[in-house]
């Protein structure tokens, strides 16, 4: 290469594999000596790039090797990793130092909370962050470009742009002066303008005084300016070399023509980039590239070495075909089917991911079986590769998904979030809970004993949320009327020691700095877990994370965090840190993301999840900036991220062997096939198309399972013993409507469970109603005072959110009208016999037990039985055909004076003649509140003559009786399917298993 009299630019052709490639044209041009290839400098694009080349270098070698330096032209440190080659460099007057990422993050946010409140506008600090992560963004771009500031002040499209778009720039440039003024007075700069100024230096160093040793850059593929004028440098040099991955040398020139000016203008002072461009086209960035290198495509020659595996010639050819702008692709239909075939690329085809990711590990097991041969699953669906990992499993075959984890998906990334989360709800139930149940927290030996308390706490948090803190948590185990103290022994104690740990972090809900919230949580999460916290590769990135942000959170300063925000801003910080897994997988089989599977290799490539949204993803457009003020910037826009992504499903399919494999679900729904799947099979066409069906017909077949004949309706048929239980007035509607329900709640004894943090439930809520009015009975009904006790009841039960809004205002107001109906009936002469009261007798020795919500004296001496509902009451006809009896049966106890008080005195004697539902639902006045009696008398068509109710009710028991208790008959599920049920045990009985489906009628 030396005296070369044109610059040295090479590409080496998709088809031949460039880590590999590479090292086989490296290996005999720098190996004359002992030391030939260790005086050699690499410059390659990422720290990935390093692994991959060390890696080709090792299997290339075939024994022991000194490998180059390898320096990442990206990295801020560049100056140090080539001092011996660019000393001297200039020191800070050269590069000053670059500004900390995240004191820049948070000093943005600070400056725009500044400029919003100018504005009027109010942001929570977790939203600030978040505008202040896409301004940085922006402005590492415009870095990137060589964009200066004063640039963004004289465009002149400002009237030309919507009104928000208006408003966005002049934020952007107003927060971009001020940031600008504050770097100055630091002596720093953004780190975008740091590597410009160590690159631009090394440039201008090596034209200056070349160095003695040889310099590639290679698989550089950026064409920021800095990084083009840097790859010239080195071409010029005498011994330097630019190798370029996949530039199409063999494109038609008036293919490559069409591609666009690609930041070449012809117009002084014009758009480096024009409306027709086709950014989209994997070679165009190949392209701009070259155009600010100085250079053309005429420029770049071959990069020559044979003698590795690779896929055939042809193939580089159809890649080319395959990625032609719309207009040139006119001509698929004249090519030769030698310029058109993918010889060794096959389609694969899933119904759904979970199917997807079983056929690609099926194609990793059958091809790991072959000795030596390397497998690489590149995809973008970080949650595809994870499925991928599990069925791999199955085989015991260990794989890293190299992408790495975001952190908040590892274990110890969770823990500090649900310690956030459990502070910003202030010991909600469903963050506490996971969080005493997280992994890491009290692991070792009490782990088991530990996990049993919260499994108990589990037990206790059930149902609609206590207050906020810890004490409505202690008073809910210590509720007297619950006895969770005798069900389970120890809890309170337990809970005590838990109190102790927490009320650092949950005695309070005051705001506090930044800085101050991360290390009361990191010193809360400590003393949960241990120092095993930090033990894991994932523990020392969290580690890594706090310290960082508690450094830069007190250099930045700015104003406290609201704990409600804490979750939130944790959570887009470490969404941004990916955890890759250490050495330890299959090391044959590699699993990377799209930019960790640059310049890597392998004998079968499986590109995944090649769905439209996710390869190419959809272009995100920058916020703040408007698509029109980057185009004059000189800026690609979003669509340019497609032509990358192109460019790199073009290197993929330069392996020997390339699975393509997409589905046609994803997660939310139908998935359309990618762009560039839809393009080989139009080039292809239906015939050309090689299909991967084998694969996928092993998936299914390693979860086929034989159809299982139709689950029988349930009848289960119990002992005459077991038979014999006692009948609550509630339950005898249920023994009539579905029997199997009964037999679960009565026979077995199961109750369903109450969710976390529920809704108040109609039960729920019928519950504190009858707690309301026992406490207003025995207060002796005072006038005026029932509203006001269920405030005080009401806010004393539940913080439930939906408890303040909805039901709070219907309850007050109903129970306002009770309190009326009350005063009204005292005056004709009723008047409240027994209340809440329990009562029992027996009916053919079967024990009938109940409680009354209440039972009035009426002035002629006989009894009104009353229940109150909190919706609408049953109708007439339910209770003429017996599936609503529980009025009726309250009415045979107090007829038999089953009510009886402490001593056995019975509390209310009489025949009951009415029988009224009080319901605090919306009444026909579109108030709240009404009673009515499921009587058939007057004009109402359904009920039972007041004469026959009692007679009535009795028969429809003692049949109940004699048929399910003393007699044989099953308990069938869903005995009357038509009548509204509880599906408290739907489950249980499996009912959409048989349901309409012909389950037949045996057990």
């Amino acid at each position: 290469m030396a005296g070369a009299a044109r610059p040295s630019v090479y590409t080496i052709a998709a088809h031949r594999g460039f880590a590999d490639a590479l090292v086989a044209g490296l290996i005999p041009r720098y190996r004359e000596d002992t030391f030939g290839l260790a005086r050699l400098t690499l410059l390659l694009p990422s720290q990935r790039a390093v692994r991959n080349l060390t890696e080709a270098f090792i299997r290339a070698s075939g024994g022991g090797l000194l490998l180059p330096r390898m320096a990442v032209v990206g990295d801020l440190d560049l100056d140090e990793t080539l001092s011996a080659l660019l000393d001297p460099l200039g020191g800070g007057t050269v590069a000053p130092p670059a500004c900390d990422p995240v004191v820049r993050l948070l000093r943005l946010a600070e400056i725009l909370r500044e400029e919003l409140a100018a504005l009027g506008i109010v942001r929570g600090e977790a939203g600030l962050l978040r505008q202040a992560r896409s301004l940085a963004q922006s402005l590492d771009r415009l870095a990137a470009e060589e964009v200066k500031p004063e640039q963004l002040l004289t465009i002149d499209m400002l009237p030309e742009l919507a009104e928000h778009w208006q408003d966005s720039l002049r934020l952007f440039a107003r927060v971009q002066v001020r940031w600008q003024f504050e770097l100055d007075a630091r002596g720093q700069v953004d780190a975008p303008v740091r590597r410009n100024l160590l690159l631009t230096h090394a440039a201008q160093a090596w034209r200056a005084d070349p160095p003695p040793h040889a310099v590639i850059a290679a698989g550089v593929t950026s064409a920021a300016p800095a990084i083009a004028r840097l790859l010239r440098s080195v071409a010029d040099l005498p011994q330097g070399a630019v190798v370029l991955p996949d530039l199409d040398l063999a494109l038609e020139p008036e293919v490559w023509d069409a591609l666009g000016q690609a930041g070449a203008s012809e117009e002084p002072g014009g758009p480096p980039f024009g409306r027709g461009d086709q950014v989209t086209h994997p070679q165009y960035h190949l392209k701009l590239l070259l155009h600010r290198m100085g250079l053309s495509r005429d420029d770049v020659r071959n990069w020559h070495r044979a003698g590795i595996a690779a896929a055939p010639p042809a193939r580089s050819r159809a890649i080319s075909n395959l990625f032609l702008p719309p207009e040139a692709s006119t001509a698929w239909v004249k090519l030769a089917a030698a310029e058109r075939r993918l010889a060794g690329v096959r389609l694969m085809h899933s119904a759904h991911p979970e199917e997807e990711a079983q056929a690609i590990a099926v194609l990793v097991r059958e091809a790991l079986a072959v000795p030596e041969r390397r497998v690489a699953v590149v995809t973008p669906d970080r949650g595809l590769a994870q499925r991928v990992i599990a069925h791999l499993g199955r085989w015991n075959i260990a794989a890293d998904d190299t992408a790495g984890r975001p952190l908040p998906q590892t274990v110890a990334g969770r823990l500090l979030l649900q310690l956030a989360q459990a502070w910003a709800e202030r010991a909600a139930p469903v963050g506490l809970l996971a969080l005493l149940g997280h992994p890491l927290v009290m692991a070792g030996e009490g782990r088991a004993a530990w996990l049993e308390r919260v499994r108990q706490l589990d037990m206790v948090l059930r149902g609609p949320r206590p207050g906020p803190g810890l004490e409505p948590i202690r008073d809910a185990i210590r509720d007297p009327d619950r006895k969770w103290d005798k069900r389970f022994p120890g809890l309170a104690a337990w809970w005590d020691g838990v109190e102790l740990l927490l009320a650092p972090l949950l005695a309070g809900h005051a705001a506090l700095p930044l800085g101050a919230s991360i290390d009361l949580l990191a010193e809360m999460a400590e003393a949960l877990c241990g120092s095993a916290l930090w033990a894991n590769a994932d523990g020392r990135c969290l580690a890594q994370f706090v310290e960082q942000w508690r450094d830069a959170a007190a250099q930045a300063g700015g104003l406290p965090v609201d704990p409600a925000e804490v979750p939130a801003l944790l959570r887009d910080a470490m969404d941004e840190i990916s955890v890759r897994p250490p050495y330890g997988g299959h090391p044959r089989l590699a699993i990377y993301g799209l930019l960790e599977a640059r310049m890597s290799r392998a004998d079968l490539v499986i590109c995944a999840g090649m769905t439209e949204g996710s390869w190419p993803a959809s272009p995100a457009p920058d916020p703040l900036l408007a698509p029109p003020v980057l185009r004059a910037l000189g800026i690609p826009g979003a669509d340019f991220r497609i032509g990358l992504a192109a460019h790199d499903l073009a290197a993929m399919l330069g392996a020997p062997e390339v699975v393509l494999s997409f589905a046609e679900r994803d997660e939310g729904g139908p998935a359309i096939p990618s762009r560039f799947l839809l393009r080989i099979r139009a080039m292809l066409g239906e015939d050309g198309v090689a299909w991967e069906r084998d694969a996928v017909d092993l998936a299914q077949a390693l979860d086929a399972a034989p159809q299982a004949a139709a689950y029988p309706r349930p009848r289960p048929m119990p002992s005459p013993q077991q038979r014999r239980v006692d009948i609550a007035v509630t339950a005898l509607d249920r023994l009539r409507s579905d029997p199997y329900q009964f037999y679960a709640s009565a026979i077995l004894g199961l109750r369903s469970l109450d969710p976390r943090d529920a809704d108040p439930t109609p039960a729920w809520r019928g519950t504190a109603v009858h707690a309301i009015l026992e406490e207003w009975h025995q207060a002796g009904a005072p006038p005026g005072e029932l509203v006001p006790l269920a405030e005080r009841k009401l806010a004393e039960m539940s913080a439930h959110p939906f408890m303040r809004s909805l039901w709070r205002p219907r309850l007050t107001a109903a129970l306002a009208w009770i309190e009326d109906e009350q005063e009204s009936l005292l005056a004709d002469g009723r008047r409240v016999g027994a209340f809440e009261c329990w009562g029992d007798t027996q009916v053919n020795g079967i024990r009938i037990f109940g409680r009354a919500d209440r039972i009035d004296l009426l002035p002629d001496g006989t009894l009104a039985i009353v229940d109150y509902k909190t919706g609408t009451p049953p109708s007439g006809r339910m209770v003429q055909e017996g599936f609503a009896l529980q009025l009726g049966l309250v009415g045979l106890i107090a007829q038999a004076g089953g009510f009886k008080d402490k001593d056995g005195r019975v509390t209310v004697e009489g025949e009951p003649t009415r029988f009224e539902y009080w319901s605090l639902a919306r009444n026909r006045e579109r108030g709240f509140g009404y009673r009515e009696e499921p009587i058939l008398e007057g004009r109402r068509k359904s009920g039972i003559p007041r004469e026959d109710f009692l007679p009535e009710t009795r028969r429809f028991l003692d049949e109940a009786i004699a048929r399910w208790i003393l007699g044989n008959e099953p308990f069938v599920a869903r005995l009357n399917p038509d009548l509204p049920s509880y599906a408290d045990y739907d489950q249980l009985m499996r009912l959409e298993e048989w349901q309409g489906r012909g389950g037949g009628e045996s057990a």
